[in-house]
């Protein structure tokens, strides 16, 4: 049996090269190479992400705050998340797909956990999931990838506990706060994770843990020492004017060139400069002159 990675047809224009896989994080782990990863909630951007070569698109739960307007991902729904999945599915050939398990979607029980797990597989086209949580979430962890279901889990700054911690705050800042993280994080290893979102936690505790740990951790706000890193598209890119939190780097400030470009366009129809001859549909001249003659007739 081959354990190459198998070839995904590229689209035209594109290389071909294989699909990433969860083979593929440990190996780079293995290497040192980073990962890459980026956030996608539609089709058009997972389609961008995949031709910029990115490692893995994660289409998160943040898609509550920067796509649907809400003020944390507390709203978003399984209904939600596996919409956005299949869009992104459709635009992506080659990063590995990771599904955002939404809030109470695997804290129920560790049997609803699976079962929604598994939706992100069958009918979203996901190759992965992610959810939040260390040693509370380990039966789950142990119990989804037992089900054949790659994990992906997700410690510090956790968005889906918003109001246990009293907001969007860094974690892990205290020796016995840092210490849960790191119990965490073996907790999430030894369950089955083949990997750990490190969010806006103290660089260095990040890098000590990226070293302890087989498995590759994905850092956010977590300094340059984790295996891999990972934005919400939208606030790399300047979409989301809402907040940017400070360890995003503004790739772009997009926003502000769509909020001119509508101006712009506002501007041509009021004065009516667009559209011109340019934009609109002809008719041969015969044609029309013989369709007045006929209108002409009729009255």
């Amino acid at each position: 049996m081959s354990t190459q990675a198998p070839k995904t047809k590229a689209k035209p224009g594109e290389a071909e090269r294989a699909k990433t896989t969860v083979r593929d994080f440990r190996l780079k782990k293995k290497s040192g190479e980073p990962i890459t990863m980026l956030t996608a909630y539609d089709y058009p951007t997972a389609l961008a992400v995949d031709r910029a070569g990115i490692d893995s698109i994660l289409v998160g739960d943040s898609l509550g705050m920067v796509v649907l307007g809400y003020s944390n991902t507390l709203p978003v729904t399984m209904e939600d998340m596996l919409h956005h999945c299949r869009a992104v599915s459709r635009g992506a050939n080659f990063p590995l797909l990771i599904g955002d398990m939404p809030f109470m979607s695997y804290q129920v029980s560790v049997e609803r956990a699976v079962a929604n797990a598994g939706r992100f597989l069958q009918e979203a086209g996901m190759d992965a999931i992610k959810l939040e949580g260390g040693r509370d979430r380990a039966e789950a962890v142990r119990q989804i990838v037992s089900a054949g279901i790659p994990v992906m889990g997700h410690l510090g700054l956790t968005p889906q506990s918003v109001n246990t911690l009293g907001g969007f705050r860094p974690q892990a800042r205290t020796h016995s706060a840092a210490k849960r993280l790191i119990d965490d994080a073996f907790a999430l290893e030894e369950a089955g994770a083949f990997s750990v979102v490190l969010e806006s936690v103290p660089a260095r505790l990040a890098e000590w843990v990226s070293k302890k740990l087989s498995i590759p951790t994905i850092g956010i706000g977590a300094g340059v020492g984790c295996d891999g890193q990972v934005l919400v598209t939208h606030d790399l890119l300047g979409l989301f004017d809402r907040f940017t939190p400070k360890f995003v780097k503004q790739y772009a400030r997009l926003h502000s060139v769509m909020a001119e470009a509508f101006a712009s366009y506002k501007a041509d129809v009021e004065a009516r400069s667009f559209p011109t001859d340019e934009h609109s549909v002809t008719i041969k001249e015969e044609q029309w002159q013989a369709l007045l003659k006929e209108l002409d007739g009729e009255s």
